[in-house]
């Protein structure tokens, strides 16, 4: 019926025929949007919660992450959403600290981290890297692995634990890139400040 209204030169359009063509349009307009959003998140950027305290004071618990899939090459100091097997039986979000084939070092006694001998600035981190969690260093990343931990350093289960461990590079959902929502101590839905946005 609408091709055929279509067909006719707008001044013979009946006011009947003229309000179905622009709920046509409309409904067409709409569906466009709404295929292309969809297509959006599940391409582009997905979207994710933060569940806990590992990584304060960047994220915080109940956090909403536009995170993208695109960085197809692990680095240090990325924010990942990691969804490798682990004791949780979860997804986790940590960030990356030492790559495949280097050497991650831990003095437990100053709270220095080390990467192939050189101590990382960490102005990211919650607190000193003072628990071991299990695993004795230094320890190097096998090939098409990251060591990653929490920002919130003694409050975090991450490769430091036999728990987690080295992280699989296939396993890493996508870099976080901004916290736009978050839930306030209300337990309410809110928009952060834009200047909040990105996560470094």
């Amino acid at each position: 019926m609408i091709k055929d209204i279509t067909k006719k030169e707008k001044s013979e359009l009946t006011f009947k025929e003229k309000i179905l063509i622009s709920i046509y349009d409309s409904a067409s307009i709409v569906a466009i949007s709404v295929v292309t959003i969809m297509l959006f998140f599940t391409f582009v950027f997905r979207i994710v919660g933060v569940s806990g305290s590992s990584m304060l004071p960047t994220l915080q618990n109940q956090d909403w992450l536009l995170v993208s899939a695109f960085d197809s090459n692990p680095e240090y100091g990325q924010v990942v959403i990691i969804t490798q097997p682990n004791w949780f039986e979860e997804p986790i979000v940590k960030r990356i600290i030492a790559t495949e084939n280097q050497t991650v070092d831990i003095d437990f006694s100053t709270g220095d981290v080390f990467v192939d001998g050189v101590l990382l600035d960490e102005p990211y981190i919650n607190n000193r890297t003072i628990n071991s969690e299990g695993v004795s260093f230094p320890v190097t990343v096998p090939e098409g692995h990251v060591f990653v931990m929490g920002d919130n350093r003694q409050g975090s289960t991450d490769s430091r634990s036999k728990k987690i461990g080295f992280i699989k590079e296939e396993y890493i959902l996508g870099v976080v890139k901004y916290r736009p929502f978050s839930i306030d101590e209300l337990g309410r839905f809110k928009l952060n400040d834009f200047s909040e946005w990105k996560v470094e």
